[in-house]
């Protein structure tokens, strides 16, 4: 049986890899001259720089979606660095008892307690009742991932839920609860602030910061050395390995339908490719309502396209630099507070800096110098996507004028590098969109936002098209890599079940 995908990313080259070991023939079709997607990698003169993967959930057997990253690679050939301490956050308003504005988030959940009582011994219980879920959370595999038992077994997988009774009479207390809601449980000023600021001022649910540094404390949410674009090619040999194929410079242009059913696909010059099913792993809006023409969305659908159900995840605005120097002792990752508000072209004024120094990747520069980058989160996406579209000479004055900017921050954060830059790349929305078709040049996909547990209306068919699937990170708020091969792969068990293959792991 015939299988056209849709996207090289993560997803669509996890759902190859799963459908080839259950006997299909797939074949993927990328925009791209390279795998990965999102999760990728640049290059040039010499410097790499990287736009997504910072930590990757399962890079150890710490967490239960190592064993998925383990159906596709052997994670132990990959090198992973694994951080001491997670972000320093800069603070504007408080200092703590050693005269010091900077909060650090160690990965460590001993060290972090200990760092934490001894700033505030005020609020020891406050620090060991934020520690404790996360302990409990490490008596789990979590989210947990089992395989569809047969309908009498049921209370077999009753059983085996019954188990996370703990977790969910935990998580059940504090589901409601924000970094926001929880640093007024601290009577330390230093803390409060610090708790506030640890998402730039934003207001997420608690568990998007705990459940990541109880899989950090286990080393299990590592850094892969190479970079994204290397993590993602690795995928990649596994699917050719199998047997499956890749047709790069790809763009599909429609999905061809007759009667309700997906034929096969349209893609550049006019060629058709035909197929039992038709699978698509790239962006939801793409393939809704351009390569679909909108022709299969309900009215959940064209809510969720409004944006009336959920909000879609921040764009960037990255600063690369290739510099001539080493900073072998400087913070990894770090956020500090602004003397003045900066104004990006947008509109959107930003009161940090945020700064990626990648002194931990000996890949990503020569020897002695260093990549570094400077990142901006952003909602008004449209001003660049629109500028470069209707507006080039706008776009590069923008471009240009806010990258001026951002060289006097860096240079004083970084102490003098002005004549040791040697490399500088900017990425925009406009980039992320014209380069991975993510929509409104988003960097994931749906925000979480304060409930995670809501769930988007995204699901793996479209409502009146047969033979047609639909699997990324948009199935699920958050996205990211793990919901990328999980996806991946509930979206082939799906399509074996359907055609009543029973669903096999064959390395």
């Amino acid at each position: 049986m015939k299988i056209n995908i849709i996207g090289a990313g993560v997803s669509g080259l996890s759902a190859g890899c799963y459908l080839q070991m259950n006997g299909f023939e797939t074949q993927i079709f990328e925009k791209h001259s390279i795998p990965g997607g999102l999760c990728t990698s640049w290059t040039k003169d010499g410097y790499t720089f990287d736009g997504s993967a910072h930590w990757i959930l399962g890079s150890d057997s710490g967490s239960s979606f190592y064993k998925l990253w383990s159906e596709l690679l052997d994670m132990k050939k990959i090198k992973f660095h694994n951080h001491d301490i997670r972000i320093e956050v800069g603070l504007l308003n408080n200092k703590n008892k050693y005269g010091e504005k900077n909060f650090k988030l160690y990965t460590n959940l001993d060290k972090l307690q200990a760092y934490l009582i001894d700033l505030a011994p005020e609020d020891t219980k406050a620090i060991k009742n934020f520690i404790k879920p996360m302990r409990i959370m490490q008596k789990f595999d979590l989210p947990p991932i089992l395989d569809d038992l047969p309908f009498f077994k049921s209370m077999i997988r009753g059983i085996k839920m019954m188990r996370y009774a703990e977790f969910l009479y935990w998580f059940l207390k504090i589901k409601n609860e924000t970094n926001f809601t929880y640093a007024k449980r601290f009577k330390n000023p230093f803390l409060r602030e610090s708790f506030e600021l640890l998402y730039d001022g934003e207001e997420v649910n608690m568990m998007v910061l705990t459940m990541p540094l109880s899989v950090f404390d286990k080393k299990s949410a590592g850094y892969p050395i190479g970079g994204s674009l290397s993590f993602s090619k690795k995928i990649e040999d596994s699917y050719l390995s199998l047997g499956g194929k890749i047709h790069y410079n790809t763009p599909v242009k429609k999905i061809i339908t007759e009667n309700g059913i997906a034929k096969g696909i349209l893609v550049r010059n006019d060629v058709k490719h035909y197929s039992d099913i038709t699978l698509s792993a790239a962006d939801w809006n793409y393939t809704v309502f351009d390569a679909l023409e909108g022709k299969f969305a309900n009215q959940e659908i064209l809510d969720l396209k409004n944006l009336k159900k959920l909000e879609v995840f921040y764009s960037v605005m990255q600063f690369s630099f290739g510099i001539a120097k080493e900073f072998k002792d400087f913070p990894h990752y770090s956020r500090v507070p602004l003397e003045e508000k900066l104004v990006s072209p947008d509109g959107t004024i930003y009161e940090r800096l945020e700064v990626h120094v990648y002194n931990y990747d000996p890949t990503k520069a020569p020897e002695g110098k260093t990549t570094v980058t400077v990142s901006f989160y952003t909602t008004k996406r449209e001003f660049w996507i629109d500028a470069r579209k209707n507006n080039r000479p706008v776009y590069r004055k923008a471009k240009n004028d806010f990258l001026e900017k951002i060289i006097e921050l860096l240079d004083k954060r970084l102490g003098g590098i002005k004549d040791k830059i040697e490399v500088i790349d900017v990425a925009t929305p406009a980039t992320f969109l014209r380069y991975t078709n993510n929509w409104k040049g988003s960097t994931q996909g749906w925000l979480p936002g304060k409930n995670l547990l809501a769930k988007s209306p995204v699901g793996f068919k479209l409502p009146g098209l047969k033979n047609f699937y639909y699997s990324s990170h948009w199935n699920q708020p958050g996205g990211g890599l793990p919901i990328a091969i999980k996806t991946g792969r509930d979206v082939a068990k799906l399509i074996c079940k359907e055609n009543k293959i029973k669903f096999s792991v064959n390395h």
